[in-house]
């Protein structure tokens, strides 16, 4: 008797909104009772898990598209993405790493041919801001560059980020004494300066002067060899 009365498998769509709904608890609950909120965050682990493998596959099963497309979709229908990417701090190692393959993949999704991504992240460019101040934790850093250089794949989000007050930050957290962090910033910058190169061709005809002023003064006139070998690279 007890086979009948399994539930039923959950769907793309419900593991996003109980994701969804976890990720506001998480956000919202800090002095909730400890074991209520032990079992709930790593519920919340848990799902950021399936998720990932919903979208990458598994040693047993590859990816299946229609299930991607829902997920994507139901995403960005709401402000996941928002909540993941503020409630990472909040989450254990190992559901950072799981959040950013997720929101890595969730960029290359297209649903009916629209990179939908593209266009939540044009509406929430706010969100970049929350990315880029990552650099300045130890703890988060690695991860939410990871995710910023998957966003800026998106021609809107480069430019945004280009055109904002966080470019001229970017020569800090290159010479930022943690090698790693430094190492992502410089990965970061990188890609914003070679990836779509129109965009990268506007900025620099309007901002050349103050941003080689800073790249030779800061970068490769530095005294630091690690920080001169990065500024070569790019």
């Amino acid at each position: 008797m007890k086979g009948l009365f399994k539930s039923k498998p959950r769907t793309p769509v419900d593991m996003v909104r109980q994701t969804r709904d976890l990720l506001i608890y998480a956000d919202r609950s800090p002095d909730s009772r400890e074991s209520k909120r032990e079992e709930k965050m790593a519920e919340l682990c848990k799902n950021i898990r399936e998720l990932k493998s919903i979208l990458y596959g598994n040693s047993e099963s590859e990816p299946v598209s229609e299930a991607c497309a829902q997920l994507t979709q139901e995403f960005f229908r709401e402000n996941t993405l928002r909540l993941l990417i503020t409630c990472l701090p909040k989450l254990n190692l190992e559901a950072r790493k799981d959040a950013t393959q997720v929101v890595a993949n969730l960029q290359r999704q297209q649903v009916h041919s629209r990179l939908i991504a593209s266009d939540y992240l044009e509406a929430n460019l706010d969100l970049m801001d929350i990315l880029i101040a990552g650099y300045e934790n130890t703890d988060m850093a690695l991860h939410y560059g990871a995710m910023l250089r998957e966003c800026i794949r998106h021609q809107t989000v480069a430019r945004h980020v280009l055109e904002s007050e966080h470019m001229k930050k970017f020569y800090d957290y290159i010479q930022l004494p943690n090698f790693d962090i430094a190492a992502d910033a410089a990965a970061t910058f990188k890609e914003l300066l070679t990836r779509h190169k129109s965009t990268v061709a506007e900025f620099l005809s309007k901002n050349y002067d103050w941003f080689f002023a800073e790249y030779n003064s800061k970068l490769l006139e530095s005294t630091n060899y690690i920080t001169r070998r990065q500024a070569i690279k790019v």
